[in-house]
């Protein structure tokens, strides 16, 4: 099995190492091919306007000038030999649940590797809810075993994989859960204001801490209770319910 490892903290980001491990429990062809540098948030964008360069940094390592998107299209079409068995995105830091699925590099590759035919699987640590720091025991402890069962299975067409682990110590893990993709309460969302030393404003987004109460079933009802969530997302976005009214005004 020929697998792909990417994500969208960059070839340095703390949980590749962890997704690189995970890989080769199930094969000893891994290829590496990330961000030169952190793209969080990138969504499932390209780099269209610049062209793209990328560098090889060992053996079956690389890294490109370009978000998780780019990563994908150019180890599939130029850098690897030949096409991935299965596409790996992660470990991200951070979650990835709700309406994170939209903003999310992490997320992203793994749309890009479902688009060009790919089984593919992003995996991500939730971090900040459980008090245990940015560690990545449980995706440590657990990811291997939830991949290889995951790429045993058929997804279907359009079919990607979210994997989210919660931030608890592995002993403290509730198991795992089979969810739908939430909805955060965007009431925390807020826009941090501050000055600079030259008296010009600028802006962070960020989100309070705060938990809410998520529905029974959702992502962030099963990370919050400490279980991983594993849910199946589709590339079609089509609302199909919304169809026939759309056709009583259009007729």
């Amino acid at each position: 099995m020929r697998i792909l490892v990417t994500n969208d903290d960059g070839i340095h980001g703390p949980g590749l190492e962890v997704l690189e491990a995970i890989a080769h429990t199930l094969s000893d062809d891994v290829w590496v091919v990330a961000p030169d540098a952190e793209r969080s948030g990138a969504g499932h964008s390209l780099t269209i306007a610049d062209p793209l360069r990328f560098r090889k940094l060992a053996d079956k390592r690389f890294e490109v000038a370009g978000t998780p998107t780019d990563c994908v299209i150019m180890a599939a079409r130029k850098i690897m030999p030949g096409l991935p068995d299965l596409v790996l995105s992660g470990v991200n830091r951070g979650a990835n649940i709700a309406d994170d699925v939209t903003y999310s590099g992490t997320i992203a590759a793994a749309m890009e590797g479902t688009a060009l035919g790919l089984k593919s699987i992003a995996l991500s640590q939730v971090t900040g809810i459980h008090d245990n720091g940015e560690s990545f025991a449980v995706a440590h402890a657990h990811g291997a075993s939830i991949v290889k069962k995951l790429a045993a299975m058929s997804f279907g067409p359009g079919v990607l994989m979210n994997v989210n682990f919660p931030d608890c110590r592995p002993d403290e893990m509730q198991g795992i859960e089979i969810t739908r993709q939430g909805k955060r309460d965007q009431s925390f969302l807020f826009v941090d204001e501050r000055v600079d030393a030259r008296g010009r404003h600028y802006y962070w987004i960020g989100s309070a801490k705060e938990r809410g109460t998520p529905p029974a079933g959702t992502d962030i009802a099963a990370v919050f209770g400490k279980r991983i969530s594993v849910t199946p997302l589709h590339m079609n976005l089509t609302q199909v319910e919304a169809m026939d009214a759309l056709r009583g005004v259009f007729g």
